[in-house]
Order: structure tokens, then C-alpha cells, then sequence
């Protein structure tokens, strides 16, 4: 049988065609993959030197500074300590002047809701009677820290049948104060010294005779064993 001569060029052609196709496409598809392989690690090196540079600028170490807002509404930087309060006793109040506090009030930032009446009859909600009271009601939320307003030396820690866990603290020259209607009597014990703005309980809810009184702490003032307004003994704010 005879083959045509140009039948057999023509698929010849066609069948090289074919071939340069496929090499064209496989070409093609070699080159989109090496340029989408380029893309990821370009974005990659990105994301590595974002990091990197953001990296830089953050310290790692135990400590961080906060922005608040100080007197005369001027941003300060104020360190932020990361130690367990525990680990360090607070530091104890001082004047303007730097120098420490003699005299402090008991509780900071509470708020006096019944004063020292002397001789003279009040109400008592919870016994629903006018009767004297012998301190001053200092309110504030349970747990506040009740503090020492003198240095002096525990010389009392008691539950009291009408006013609850209660500390008193001698201060010399006859004064002694007392504090009363406490959350614990674990923070200090008798014959401890203290100094003025050591913490030694927490306002509680333990006075029988004023519980339905907010949480608060009464505190009273004696000078040679009697009571007086502790107005006269600190400046109560």
C-alpha cells in the first residue's frame, strides 16, 4: 500500500505541534509556580521583619509603665510593680514634706455617717432605742483596710458581745483607740508595736448592735479610760 507523502508531513506537523504545546503549558505552569512560591516567601520575610522590628520596641523585663493622667491633666509615666504586694510591706503615709504621719485616719477614703455624741441620746436602728455613741461610724466597703492612726502597742484583741472583733491600741499619756465591728482578728495580736498606717484588720459587718448599719467601722477614742471624740485626738476627714 502506498502512503501519501504529504499525509504523512501533515501529521507530522500536527503531531509536533502538539508536542511544542505541551512544553509551552508545562513551561507556563513551572513559572506561576515559582512566582507564587517567590510571593509567599516575600510575604513571609514581611511578616518576619514586621515582627522583628515591633519586637525591638517592647522591653521584656518584670516591669511595665502605665499612662495616667496627673495633677493639671499632664500625662506621667508611672511605673508598674509586678511583685506580690506580700513581699513588701506598704508604704506608710507622708505629709507634703515627705516625712512620715504621726496621725492618720483608720479608714482611707470612708466616709463618717455617725458622729461622737457624748451625753446625748441618738437612734440605733438595729435596737430601734435612743441610746449614746461613744465613737464615730466610719462607712466603707468590707474588707477596707482598717489602719492604726498612731503608733502605739496592741494591748487588746476581742470579740465585744455588742460592737464584734475589736482591736485596742495604747498610744501613751492615757489615750488609747479602739477599733471596732472588724472583719478579723488575725492581723495582729496582743503586745505587737505599731506604726501609724500599719494595716491590722478590715472593716466587717460583726457588731451586733449596729448591723443594720451599712459596713462600717467604729472607732472610738478614751483618754484615761474615758471615752472622747476622737475629733479631738485626729482630724477626721
Amino acid at each position: 500500500m502506498r502512503i501519501d507523502g504529504n499525509s504523512a508531513y501533515d501529521r507530522g506537523e500536527e503531531d509536533r505541534r502538539k508536542w511544542n504545546y505541551r512544553y509551552t503549558m508545562v513551561t507556563i505552569i513551572a513559572i506561576l509556580l515559582i512566582i507564587a512560591a517567590a510571593m509567599v516567601v516575600w510575604d513571609d520575610s514581611r511578616t518576619w521583619l514586621a515582627e522583628e522590628e515591633q519586637g525591638g520596641n517592647i522591653e521584656t523585663n518584670d516591669e511595665r509603665e502605665d499612662y495616667i493622667i496627673g495633677e493639671g491633666g499632664l500625662k506621667v509615666v508611672q511605673p508598674v510593680p509586678t511583685v506580690d504586694s506580700r513581699d513588701k510591706p506598704a508604704p506608710k503615709p507622708q505629709d507634703s514634706q515627705g516625712s512620715r504621719k504621726e496621725i492618720v485616719n483608720p479608714v482611707e477614703g470612708g466616709v463618717i455617717v455617725k458622729g461622737f455624741s457624748g451625753n446625748e441620746l441618738v437612734y440605733n436602728a438595729t435596737l430601734d432605742q435612743y441610746m449614746v455613741h461613744q465613737g464615730v461610724d466610719i462607712e466603707a466597703a468590707p474588707e477596707t483596710p482598717v489602719t492604726a492612726v498612731k503608733g502605739g502597742t496592741v494591748t487588746k484583741v476581742y470579740n465585744d458581745d455588742k460592737l464584734g472583733i475589736t482591736i485596742e491600741i495604747s498610744h501613751g499619756d492615757g489615750y488609747v483607740t479602739r477599733y471596732c465591728n472588724l472583719s478579723t482578728d488575725r492581723m495582729v495580736e496582743e503586745g505587737d508595736v505599731v506604726e501609724a498606717g500599719d494595716v491590722i484588720s478590715g472593716v466587717g459587718i460583726t457588731a451586733l448592735f449596729e448591723s443594720s448599719d451599712p459596713p462600717h467601722l467604729h472607732f472610738e477614742v478614751l483618754k484615761d479610760g474615758i471615752p472622747i471624740d476622737p475629733a479631738e485626738f485626729i482630724a477626721l476627714q
